[in-house]
């Protein structure tokens, strides 16, 4: 299955939380999807899956969902994406908080 990342970042919110998102599609689909990453220490994360841009099937909203439950390996490409972000925002910094991605 060929994933194309259109926009990723991750960031801390104001209670020091982080909250990131990574747009995507998938070959073979028309729509464009986004999920939204949260955890409050970078260890267990949280996330919702929506439309990133106009609505469309909830059909296949559904079975995106189901397959990300499914398939680490794709959940977890996307979320890399969005941890690699912050880190990459973040490596001037002197010092950061390390995410442990899983």
């Amino acid at each position: 299955m060929n994933v194309h990342i259109e926009h990723v970042d991750m960031k801390r919110n104001e209670d020091q939380h982080f909250v990131g998102h990574t747009v995507f599609s998938i070959e073979g689909q028309k729509d464009v999807f986004e999920l939204t990453f949260f955890s409050k220490r970078g260890k267990e994360w949280d996330y919702s899956l929506n439309f990133a841009k106009e609505p469309g099937s909830e059909e296949d909203l559904f079975r995106l969902d189901q397959l990300l439950e499914e398939d680490d390996d794709l959940y977890n490409q996307l979320l890399d994406a969005a941890i690699d972000s912050q880190e990459l925002e973040a490596s001037d910094e002197p010092e950061r908080q390390k995410i442990d991605k899983y």
